[in-house]
C-alpha cells in the first residue's frame, strides 16, 4: 500500500498542486457570487480552505515517518495555502472593509480574533519568500529549517482565528485547532527524541 502511494506520487509532477490550487481558487470565487453575501462567503471559504491546505502541508513530515514520501509536493502546498491565506485578507480588506483604512486599523488593534489572525499571516510571509532554492543556499539548510519551524504556530495560530471568528465553537473548529496541535506535539516529541542521548 505505501509502496504504491510512493509510486504514485511520484509519477504526479509537483506543479499540478499549483494548477490545481488556482483552479480550486477560482472556483471558490466563482462559485461565492451566486451567493446572498458574495464577500462574507468568500472571505470564509478562503479562510478555511487555506487553513486546510497548510495543516495537509504540515501532516506530509509525520507521514514520512511512516514511509509515504510525499516531500516534493511541500513547497507547492505551503504557497498555496499562503495563497488562499493572502486572498482571505484582501477580501477582508477590500470586499468587506472597502479600503476603510481607519476602519481596519481599529478592528486591528480592537478584535483579538483579527489581531491572531494578521500575526498568522504575518508568520506565514517569510516562509513563502524563502519557499525556493535560493534562499535555501542562502540561508543555509539549518537556518531555513528553524525559520520553517514558524508553519507550525502560524499554522496554530490560524486555528485559533478559526475557533475565535465563531459565536459558538463548532466540531469542525475543534477539529482543526485539535488536529495543528497534535502535529505540533508530535513534531516536538520527534525532535526531542533525536536529541536525547543514546545507550
Amino acid at each position: 500500500m505505501i509502496n504504491s502511494i510512493n509510486q504514485a506520487a511520484r509519477r504526479i509532477p509537483a506543479y499540478t498542486i499549483y494548477i490545481a490550487g488556482i483552479a480550486l481558487a477560482a472556483w471558490v470565487i466563482f462559485s461565492s457570487l451566486s451567493t446572498p453575501d458574495p464577500a462574507k462567503v468568500l472571505e470564509r471559504v478562503l479562510g478555511i480552505r487555506g487553513l486546510q491546505i497548510l495543516i495537509v502541508t504540515l501532516c506530509i513530515t509525520p507521514l514520512r515517518w511512516y514511509g509515504i514520501n510525499l516531500l516534493k509536493f511541500r513547497r507547492a502546498l505551503g504557497l498555496m495555502g499562503f495563497m488562499f491565506i493572502a486572498l482571505h485578507l484582501m477580501t477582508w480588506v477590500v470586499l468587506d472593509l472597502a479600503l476603510r483604512w481607519s476602519e481596519i486599523l481599529t478592528e486591528l488593534t480592537k478584535r483579538p480574533f483579527i489581531i491572531v489572525g494578521m500575526l498568522a499571516f504575518v508568520a506565514l510571509i517569510p516562509l513563502a519568500v524563502t519557499s525556493n532554492n535560493a534562499m535555501i543556499k542562502r540561508l543555509g539548510a539549518l537556518q531555513w529549517k528553524r525559520l520553517h519551524w514558524l508553519a507550525y504556530p502560524a499554522t496554530l495560530a490560524g486555528a485559533v482565528h478559526f475557533v475565535m471568528i465563531g459565536k459558538v465553537y463548532t466540531l469542525e473548529s475543534a477539529l482543526y485547532f485539535a488536529a495543528v496541535a497534535a502535529l505540533l506535539i508530535a513534531r516536538r516529541l520527534k525532535s526531542r527524541k533525536k536529541l536525547a542521548p543514546t545507550g
